[in-house]
């Protein structure tokens, strides 16, 4: 018998690396596997998910020494989103330089690094590949994921920059459009905008088949978002359906939007409603068919089985 791959992943408990984590899971019935969960914290789902579970801390670059040890492949997932530039300097900069020493010193065979494609920047991008245009970040946890690139890049790392990513565990892109609804009650610039995104579960299994299956896929930047980009109006009518989000029927023009949102309060500012309602299309279909993995539906035929905990957030 073959001796087990033995995969290291960061952000096991996170909203992409406990997908991640499942998926491994499942892939047992037909690999031989061994998984150690890199984090501060372990839960039951790491627990059952994982063979050894590791404490591990990005922003200590003392807690990686050794974790890449005798691994075979790498999926660094783990990262932050704030509270702080400096903090996400720490974590996404830093931790993840440090972890890329700890691979190549360990002659780590293959890593998988989870980036953004919100290193892009304001739009308008239209199917675009990867750096047609040139990457302009304008929030400091893109900023510092854009930068950890480089580290990653430099350990002969295959870079994933999806776009918005949905299902279930997501605090941030749903929760984050209930408060644009409510703030803007309207198809903003007539819906038709087409935004990259792709469902969490389809994103781990093409994390997973570049992990396992992707010797095809060269190290470098890959777009993963679904190939075929979603609308605004069809996801906002989606998610009404779905009883997620209050349905809005009247179509305001840009400029409208805008006026509306700076004289409302909340945490959103036109940056956030450009993500949504201006066009951010990233040309993805090459990175699912390298890898050999079907890209599903798309997300918003996987939204039926996210929408009770869409129900819990946004209500």
């Amino acid at each position: 018998m073959s001796p087990p791959v033995r995969i290291v992943l960061t952000g096991p408990t996170g909203f992409i690396g406990s997908a991640v984590l499942r998926e491994l899971a499942g892939r047992r019935a037909t690999d031989a596997l061994y998984v150690t969960a890199l984090g501060r914290r372990t839960t039951h789902g790491t627990r059952a998910h994982a063979d050894d579970w590791r404490y591990a801390d990005l922003a200590d670059a003392g807690s990686l020494r050794g974790v890449c040890d005798d691994a075979d492949v790498l999926l660094h997932l783990g990262g932050v989103l704030g509270p702080t530039p400096e903090h996400c300097h720490t974590v996404n900069v830093l931790g993840t330089a440090a972890l890329m020493e700890e691979a190549r010193a360990a002659g780590v065979g293959r890593t998988v690094h989870l980036s953004t494609a919100a290193v892009y920047g304001r739009g308008p991008h239209r199917g675009i590949d990867v750096d047609e245009v040139a990457p302009a970040p304008v929030s400091a946890a893109s900023a510092s994921r854009l930068e950890a690139e480089a580290f990653a890049l430099a350990a002969g790392a295959v870079v994933l920059r999806p776009g918005l990513v949905l299902g279930e565990g997501d605090r941030w892109v749903v929760p984050g459009l209930a408060e644009l609804v409510r703030r803007v009650p309207a198809v903003w610039d007539g819906g038709r905008a087409r935004i990259s995104a792709v469902a969490v579960e389809d994103l781990a299994r093409l994390i997973v088949a570049l992990a396992l299956d992707g010797n095809e896929v060269e190290p470098g930047i890959h777009h993963a978002s679904h190939p075929e980009p979603v609308t605004t109006g069809a996801l906002l009518r989606t998610l009404a359906d779905l009883d997620v989000l209050p349905r809005v029927t009247e179509s305001w023009p840009w400029e409208r939007c805008v006026e509306a949102l700076h004289g409302t309060e909340g945490r959103a500012g036109e940056r956030q409603l450009s993500l949504v309602a201006l066009d951010h299309w990233y040309a993805s279909e090459e990175v699912w068919r390298s890898a050999g993995c079907a890209p599903g539906p798309g997300p918003l035929h996987r939204l039926t089985g996210a929408a009770e905990w869409y129900r819990s957030r946004v209500r």
